[in-house]
């Protein structure tokens, strides 16, 4: 595998700042990349390419929204069959795991082992493609898994209906915070992989457009149970976007652009956040 340009520092040459693509493809292409792509769902890809990663990138937070009321019925069911806030809160945050194959769970893992590595760029990529996972992010597993239960448990033990909105937000959320990841000017770290295909795909105007929509659309969902719950509901998509950003930009300094493993720390660091902010209260 090629790596990214160093200098005798080790630091990556600044790459090229990529450009969403001007054709798009067709909806159904977009939805089976983003279905395909994001969840383990039984979805043929039609299309592999960069108009291709433009729509389903852009479709990101949809297949966020079936992985995450997959989550909120399996955490339902348990909590309507008599079991308590914490085994639904286990279930709920089984779900979405089992739908991707830990894939971005393992993306996390090998993001917090580079982060943490202090090595040059290059050697730190080299450390996330390496099978194994190292101190950082078995530890990094453990308290997102630890806040995301401990979340979902407080919610859940305020009624059923809470504990199901917030797997399900959590679960838009995630993948919002791809879609604004893959925004234009992102640039990928490595000239292939996942970050390649979707770095910089999407137009950024399209990505705010959609993180305006499911924040408008998580408050509506929490409407029924007052003002207070759909602020909430929309300052989690918020603050789960927030964070998100934060990490994406160190990881873009820190590695030179994207990877697909940042794409899944991205992701389950926006569902943790807007799981814990959906606790509070």
């Amino acid at each position: 595998m090629t790596d990214p340009v160093t200098d005798p520092a080790g630091d990556p040459s600044p790459p090229p700042r990529p450009a969403p693509p001007q054709e798009r493809a067709a909806l159904g292409d977009g939805l089976r990349f983003a279905f395909g792509t994001l969840t383990v769902l039984p979805v043929r890809i039609t299309r592999w390419d960069r108009p291709a990663a433009r729509t389903g990138m852009a479709c990101a937070p949809l297949a966020g929204l079936v992985v995450g009321t997959a989550a909120a019925a399996a955490g339902t069911a348990l909590a309507l069959l008599g079991g308590g806030p914490l085994l639904a809160a286990a279930a709920a945050v089984t779900v979405p795991a089992a739908l991707t194959r830990g894939l971005h769970l393992d993306g996390l893992a090998d993001t917090a082992d580079g982060l943490g590595s202090a090595k040059p760029a290059a050697e730190a990529l080299r450390i996330m493609k390496r099978s194994d996972i190292g101190p950082f992010g078995v530890v990094a597993l453990l308290l997102l898994l630890l806040l995301q239960a401990g979340a979902l448990a407080d919610a859940f033990a305020e009624g059923w209906a809470r504990g199901a909105l917030a797997a399900a937000t959590a679960g838009t959320a995630a993948r919002l915070a791809m879609t604004l990841a893959s925004r234009g000017g992102i640039p990928p770290a490595r000239p292939d992989g996942l970050g390649a295909a979707v770095a910089g795909v999407v137009p950024r105007h399209t990505a705010v457009l959609a993180a305006a929509a499911v924040a408008v659309l998580a408050a509506a969902a929490a409407a029924p149970a007052g003002a207070l719950a759909a602020v909430r509901a929309a300052a989690a998509v918020a603050a789960a976007l927030a964070v998100a950003e934060v990490l994406l930009r160190r990881c873009v300094r820190r590695f030179g652009g994207v990877t697909g493993d940042v794409f899944g720390a991205v992701a389950e660091t926006a569902a943790t956040t807007a799981l814990v902010v959906l606790a509070l209260g």
